[in-house]
């Protein structure tokens, strides 16, 4: 232990040399790390030896002392020579400890100084480079008109933010441009899962495949990395397996048992076994018929949009420069050596917000475009085949109460082989996902098909008692994953079950498929691939392996208190800051504004309903949001949580946005009219609406049109919806409760606003009792005259 504590001291020493010269801020965690494990080492030295010297003295006290005065005596008269006999074994532990105290002393000097005399680069390095202001969108462009630079990214989701950052944490002059905003296609449209994948490893095991196996145990490893660098983001989520049959039971649980082997160290927490009456007790929502047990096991959850958005400004931070809404237009290429095949150089860009058209310069052109691979490959070699077959994954948001607020379900297997999850998020329940082919396609928008099928098999696993209702579906939205077929392999038509990196006789650099959860690893990889296939230069090795990403440095889980006892905020609003922007919250806390409240104080709300602040839009804005979708959409969720909401708060979003960014009158229409598109093509309003208009009214032609007339005369200010207080002087003569009931059962999912076509539901309903005849009207049809059981009255006492 002696030597390691040497070790440890130099390596120390020689750290913190490196980073007095580079002022690396990874030098410094580095050596920070090395000063930890120098303490915890001279702590357990200090132990073991004082455990030894006790023993030794309670075992034989007086044989001790006197052991201790010959070997005293011995060493006094033998002094100046070397008679090594002459020593007791109290001599040799006397020695060992006085050695062991000396570098205990110091280790705790050394730490004594540290603490005493803090170096003033550190604090002045972090807080200039992760706790000051970004460079502007406009500074952003400037610097990719005018350098050159070692490696261009295009695509800026979950793979393309990973190569940038990975890239530019290795010295590498790093410039990443994407077409619409970071993470807006299917990086922000997951399952919000890290995961290894149970159902990949069920195939590895029952197909002895070995690169299934593989890809799962990089993935649970992935997922250990990403819970530590963004703990604010990512947290474990335990996740339940009903069992309906005995003989599944065994058989499921040495499955996840094996999860958790392979995860090893990096497993989150052990799985178990549930039995029918503690499964229903975590789960009471779970269909009771048959249920023999349950098996829970853990994965990651996060908040796919904002650890895309981490990523990407982690990767500002460490010097890259990177620009939203800016697509590649065209590759430039240069003349190969010797004549041969010409080389990719750069790019020509377009600013997709003012069209105006420049050149950026890179030694390197990374491909990270996900389902639009084909399209950039095409540009380099338009004779080149399509490697990418793309697949739908459709979701859908439901109210919180149809799952716990900390525990998901896993259907293993649906009607046709899939699997389906159903989680908790943002206290609301995701379901999903499918599969199925589809075309690429900027806008991808959720089918009425697929909504079906994901609502039929949330039914089958929950009990009768809770109607699953298509009204509940509060958004809905598609994602389209990458599959692609190896080019590096001879035949082409085999899907990769992983990532493919390849590199075209141009040098353009592909990184295709592979999954959220294993971004770091592909961007690692494909660095790696561009490093020996360019010549590119690195001060460094991948350091991207537990680096710290946007608001994790100095985030704890108590940190959101701070924000309620020193600024005044509700505490459900300062827990989504802490656990949206982590450290960075507190930049946030100053952009809000009085709520003119005894309390909170502090951070007026777009909707009372969510905990998002005006000042995130203002945030937002710092952050390279640029339109109205980027802030509904990516910044706030607000549009995957529940499209009316994001559309009632989308008036004061655009306005909030035109005073940051100077719109005029035209653009905040503009930029109305494109989030009311996104809203009803891509988060499922349009679908809702049409699911809703397929139900019988039960209504006459001139019935319709009078009450069509009666609701514009309502609408006073031609918003296309009134409100329920607006209902209730309508209809002032029906009780309160019967229009709760009513409007609740046509569309639960509107929140105090009343559609057109739910206006008509509930006029219908008026006309036959209650809208389709629902339970409202079964149970006030059945309520009069029944007797209360003694065991539901109290005994009548």
């Amino acid at each position: 232990m002696n030597r390691e504590a040497m070790r440890l001291k130099k390596k120390k020493r020689e750290l913190w040399t490196t980073y007095t010269k580079s002022l690396d801020v990874l030098h410094l965690a580095r050596y920070k790390r090395c000063n930890n494990d120098l303490r915890r080492l001279t702590r357990n030295l200090r132990t073991e030896l004082e455990l030894k010297l006790a023993l030794d003295i309670k075992s034989n006290p007086k044989g001790f002392w006197r052991q201790h005065e010959q070997a005293g005596d011995a060493a006094r008269c033998v002094s100046g020579s070397r008679l090594g006999g002459c020593w007791s074994s109290m001599s040799t532990l006397l020695r060992v400890t006085s050695a062991g105290c000396g570098v205990l002393a110091v280790g705790v000097l050394a730490a004594r100084k540290s603490r005493r005399r803090p170096p003033p680069a550190p604090a002045t390095d972090v807080q200039r480079r992760f706790h000051g202001p970004l460079p502007t969108r406009a500074e952003q462009l400037e610097r990719l008109r005018s350098e050159q630079f070692d490696v261009l990214v295009v695509g800026g989701g979950a793979t393309g933010a990973g190569c940038a950052l990975d890239a530019a944490s290795r010295g590498l002059s790093t410039a990443m441009i994407e077409m619409d905003d970071f993470g807006s296609g299917t990086s922000s449209r997951s399952t919000k899962l890290l995961h290894g994948g149970v159902r990949y490893l069920q195939k590895a095991i029952m197909n002895l495949d070995l690169e299934q196996y593989r890809m799962v145990r990089e993935a649970l490893n992935e997922r250990a990395n990403l819970l530590e660098i963004a703990p604010h983001l990512s947290y474990p989520l335990p996740i339940m397996l009903p069992v309906y049959k005995w003989w599944q039971l065994p058989y499921f649980y040495a499955g996840i048992k094996m999860y958790d082997i392979v995860a090893g160290s990096k497993c989150l927490k052990s799985s178990y076994i549930l039995s029918k009456r503690s499964a229903l007790e975590l789960f009471p929502m779970l269909k009771t018929d048959a249920l023999v047990g349950a098996i829970v096991y853990y994965d990651g959850q996060h908040n796919d949009a904002r650890m895309n958005t981490a990523i990407a400004i982690t990767a500002v931070r460490l010097g890259a420069s990177v620009a939203n809404h800016c697509r590649a237009v065209e590759l430039l290429k240069e003349p190969g050596e010797k004549g041969g095949e010409p080389r990719v150089c750069g790019a020509i860009c377009e600013d997709v917000l003012t069209g105006e058209r420049f050149s950026v310069r890179a030694r390197c052109v990374i491909n990270a475009t996900g389902p639009f691979t084909d399209s950039l490959r095409q540009m380099d070699d338009p004779k080149l085949k399509e490697i990418c077959a793309p697949s739908a994954g459709v979701h859908v948001v439901l109210p919180g109460y149809y799952s716990p607020d900390s525990m998901g379900l896993l259907d293993p297997s649906t009607s046709d082989g899939r699997v389906i999850f159903f989680l908790p998020w943002m206290k609301h329940t995701i379901a999903g996902t499918t599969d199925s082919p589809c075309e690429v396609t900027p806008n991808p928008t959720p089918s009425e098909e697929d909504i079906a099928f994901i609502l039929g098999e949330v039914r089958n696993y929950l009990s009768p008692e809770i109607e699953v209702r298509r009204g509940d579906v509060l958004s809905a939205w598609s994602g389209i994953r990458p599959l692609v077929s190896d080019p590096n392999q001879p035949d082409t038509q085999s899907i990769a079950r992983n990532h493919i990196v390849h590199v075209s006789p141009s040098g353009l650099v592909t990184i295709a498929g592979g999954k959220w959860t294993t971004y770091r690893s592909m961007a690692e990889e494909t660095i790696d691939t561009a490093v020996r296939a360019t010549g590119l230069k690195p001060s460094s090795g991948c350091r991207t392996q537990g680096l710290l990403l946007e608001g994790a440095h100095d985030w704890t889980p108590n940190m959101y208190i701070r924000l309620v006892q020193d600024m005044g905020f509700d505490p459900e609003v300062a827990k989504h800051l802490a656990d949206t922007y982590g450290d960075r919250a507190f930049a946030v806390a100053k952009l809000a504004a009085l709520t003119g409240k005894a309390f909170p104080t502090v951070g007026k709300r777009l909707e009372e309903e969510f905990p998002y602040l005006e000042a995130e839009v203002r945030y937002a804005v710092k952050e390279y949001a640029a339109t109205a979708v980027d802030v509904i959409g990516r910044r706030l969720r607000l549009a995957f949580l529940n499209n009316v909401v994001a559309e009632q708060v989308l008036p004061r979003v655009v306005e909030i946005m035109s005073e940051e960014l100077g719109w005029n009158a035209a653009e905040k229409q503009r930029q109305h009219e494109q989030a009311l598109t996104f809203l009803r093509t891509e988060m499922g309003q349009m679908v809702n609406q049409e699911s809703r208009l397929q139900v019988p009214i039960s209504l006459t032609v001139r019935e319709v049109q009078a009450y069509t007339r009666r609701f514009q005369e309502l609408d006073r200010e031609k918003k296309g919806f009134i409100t329920v207080n607006d209902l209730r002087q309508e209809l002032e003569d029906m009780p309160g409760a019967h229009i709760h009931n009513m409007l609740s059962e046509a569309d639960p999912a509107h929140h105090g606003c009343v559609d057109l076509a739910t206006y008509m539901q509930i006029m219908a309903g008026l006309k036959r009792g209650t809208p389709r005849g629902t339970r409202a009207r079964q149970k006030d049809a059945g309520s009069d005259n029944v007797r209360i059981p003694v065991e539901r009255s109290g005994g009548g006492v």
